[in-house]
């Protein structure tokens, strides 16, 4: 029998006494009745406005809400649009639960050209103390960017809830001892955690400097900081290992409820991105190996906010994580989810603003409402126009389907596919257990199969009959094959995956249906069904979780192809990047000019299962356009030339892109369908992205 722990969230319970040190149910009572109502709602207010503040440009963000239910919330007041010019560090406070607000209040100003950045707050539940760390940022005179090359830390802090700061304090040489010449530190921004064991822990972003340095050389990394004595002396903690393919920078962490601490953080290389996480079994001391983690999906790598709502250590609430990000390959489209496995699925999400959005942080009041400080507006790609805290509860960022009364009435059973792997059947092939803190239940299983056809195969027991959601948490080798899935010997809905990495080892979450279940053994069969995009045909597995819930998760039934990314690839000839006209989808698009069909372009998604999938294509119309790009849309049934008007714009998404569609077709699952383009047109053909959208 594999299963190996049953988790269930059946009623929202009141926090024990022992409840974790700075979680919600920690929260001192606040000054006056401010109890939401239960029923759905939200609100939204502007802090900063460049059109109406006196400065230029508002960005990067603070967040923390006391024990009183005060909410301090700190921003860079820059003077000039740019990351290292003068900027002041300014806060607001509100001391009724964020109906008003109080006058900017200026902490660190500008005095010559001095340019003070990435705040983040941490707050001491014990002392009441709360302090906001900050830097300096430097360029060298031969800098001709606008990011400063190095950066010394400081901080503050007040103990009268934000009302007074006391003399700032310079961190100097704590992280003199790393090996990587690290010039510029910056903590946070947003958050830090106060431990259960009563520890103030903080992430800090480092990089060598800009000048003389190709992106590879910087060495960005994350060593964070911590204190055992309520903030009077600070440490610094041992460094994410680092790595120069995928590093990381602005970040957020959590502690889970077994007590590690888990790091949230972006691609400091930008684009459109997974998240990087690491895991610390140590509170924060020491962490594991940096790893791609899709539970969020991929959106454009920027500084997102992840925190506990509820549940943690020694807590007898639900566990619940709120993650907020732009969801869109561009800085748009803000949205908040919610996790009920501690981060490693995000089951319900809701949009807050499909316009453009930036940086964002979040908390919550004692009442449980949630309080959300995010960038938005404005018609600068990078930095916002104005800052706004919106306010909602749990039933309205869940549709209903979640509020702190009832919960959200799901039991998940979890079935550790790494652990019982030497349980399981093998056709072919060898299996290996792979130990990792980032693998759910702290290993994965690593299957090597020796052709295609091998399979390994799990016995799954379920304790009683019933509709079951099937999750999936798998691992995405480099030189992943593609995985046919069967339970039962039927196919789910989603029967085939391509575990090819992205661009770096990580891992993935899928659902693969809802499906009734009868009481007693099952089979779940993972098969190699081909090399993957990168050619490999390694199967590694992490964890299956069976979910009996009331309501549906929100999930996106679309595959999107965009160039320049997996899957993408220039068959022949020269395509140039362009951000010309408005409307790509993603970072830029790729044109040619008007040919003879030499030079072609090609589309090639992993699609989840055989069906009749939609077919969009994205592009920028202008004037110099063709007329008859001709799409070829090889599927399951033939090949199908499809021309587009592409002096025509399509319809525009709030995710990005204009699309158009080249109509309905039959696909197989899996990596054999593909879409192309080529220059035999007219005018200018405009390649940018190519949309799956599964029907029925």
């Amino acid at each position: 029998m594999t299963t190996i722990g049953r988790r269930t969230f059946t009623l929202g319970l009141a926090a024990s006494a022992a409840a974790v040190i700075g979680g919600p149910s920690a929260f001192a009572a606040p000054q006056g009745d401010r109890r939401r109502p239960a029923e759905p709602f939200f609100d939204e207010t502007t802090l900063w406005d460049s059109t109406v503040d006196p400065l230029v440009n508002y960005h990067v963000h603070g967040l923390v809400v006391l024990p009183d239910d005060t909410i301090l919330v700190a921003t860079e007041g820059r003077h000039e649009v740019c990351d290292a010019g003068p900027r002041d560090l300014v806060v607001r406070r509100s001391t009724d639960g964020g109906d008003t607000w109080q006058p900017t209040q200026t902490v660190v100003a500008s005095v010559d050209g001095q340019s003070w950045g990435n705040p983040a707050f941490l707050a001491d539940r014990v002392t009441g103390e709360v302090f906001l760390f900050y830097n300096l940022s430097l360029r060298l005179p031969e800098n001709t960017s606008c990011s400063g090359d190095s950066a010394e830390m400081y901080v503050v802090s007040s103990r009268d809830g934000g009302r007074t700061w006391g003399e700032p304090s310079h961190l100097a040489g704590l992280f003199d001892a790393f090996p990587y010449t690290w010039a510029l530190h910056s903590p946070g921004p947003g958050h830090g955690i106060q431990l259960d064991t009563g520890r103030l822990l903080l992430n800090v972003a480092h990089r060598r400097v800009i000048v003389g340095n190709t992106v590879e050389q910087r060495f960005y990394g994350v060593a964070g900081i911590y204190s055992d004595d309520h903030g009077r002396t600070w440490k610094a903690t041992g460094e994410i290992p680092v790595s120069t393919g995928y590093p990381i920078n602005e970040a957020r962490i959590v502690q889970r409820r077994d007590g590690a601490v888990v790091i949230n953080g972006r691609a400091a290389s930008g684009g459109n991105r997974q998240r990087i996480t690491a895991v610390s079994e140590d509170h924060g001391l020491t962490w594991s190996a940096p790893k791609l983690d899709g539970a969020t999906g991929v959106f454009n790598a920027v500084d997102a906010s992840v925190v506990r709502y509820t549940g943690g250590p020694r807590s007898r609430e639900v566990d619940r994580l709120l993650f907020s990000r732009p969801d869109a390959p561009m800085r748009w489209n803000m949205t908040v989810s919610v996790s009920y496995d501690e981060g490693v699925s995000y089951r319900y999400s809701r949009v807050i603003n499909p316009n453009r959005s930036y940086y964002s942080d979040l908390a919550r009041l004692s009442d449980g409402t949630i309080v959300l400080v995010y960038g938005c507006d404005g018609d600068i790609a990078s930095f916002p126009r104005r800052v706004a805290v919106a306010r909602f509860n749990l039933a309205w960022l869940t549709q209903g389907r979640d509020n702190l009364a009832r919960g959200p009435r799901l039991t998940e059973h979890t079935y550790d596919l790494g652990r019982s792997a030497p349980h399981a059947t093998l056709r072919g092939g060898t299996v290996a257990v792979v130990r990792e803190p980032t693998a759910r239940g702290g290993a994965r299983a690593l299957y090597t199969p020796a052709a295609a056809g091998d399979s390994i195969e799990y016995p799954i027991d379920v304790l009683r009959p019933g509709d079951y959601e099937l999750w999936l948490r798998y691992y995405r080798p480099v030189d992943g094959g593609t995985v046919a899935v069967a339970v039962d010997g039927r196919t789910p809905r989603v029967s085939t995956l391509d575990t090819t990495a992205e661009s770096s080892d990580g891992y993935d979450v899928v659902r693969l249906d809802r499906l009734r279940l009868a009481h007693g053994r099952h089979g779940v069969r993972f098969t190699l069904a081909g090399p993957g995009r990168g050619g490999g045909t390694l199967i590694s597995l992490d964890e299956l979780s069976l979910i009996e819930a009331p309501a549906a998760a929100d999930v996106r039934e679309s595959v999107t192809v965009d160039n320049g990314e997996q899957g993408y690839q220039v068959v022949s000839g020269t395509w140039s990047a362009g951000t010309g006209v408005a409307g790509y989808y993603g970072s830029n698009y790729a044109s040619h000019a008007a040919g003879t069909g030499s030079s072609v372009v090609r589309w090639r998604p992993a699609l989840p299962a055989e069906d009749r999938y939609e077919v969009q294509v994205s592009y920028t119309a202008a004037s110099n356009r063709a007329t008859n790009a001709p799409y070829v849309v090889h599927h399951a049934d033939g090949d199908t030339t499809v021309p587009v008007n592409q002096k025509v714009a399509g319809a525009a998404d709030p995710r990005g892109g204009e699309w158009a569609s080249l109509g309905v077709f039959r696909f197989l699952g899996g990596i054999d369908g593909r879409v192309e383009l080529s220059d035999a047109a007219d005018g200018f053909v405009v390649a940018d992205a190519v949309r799956f959208v599964r029907q029925g």
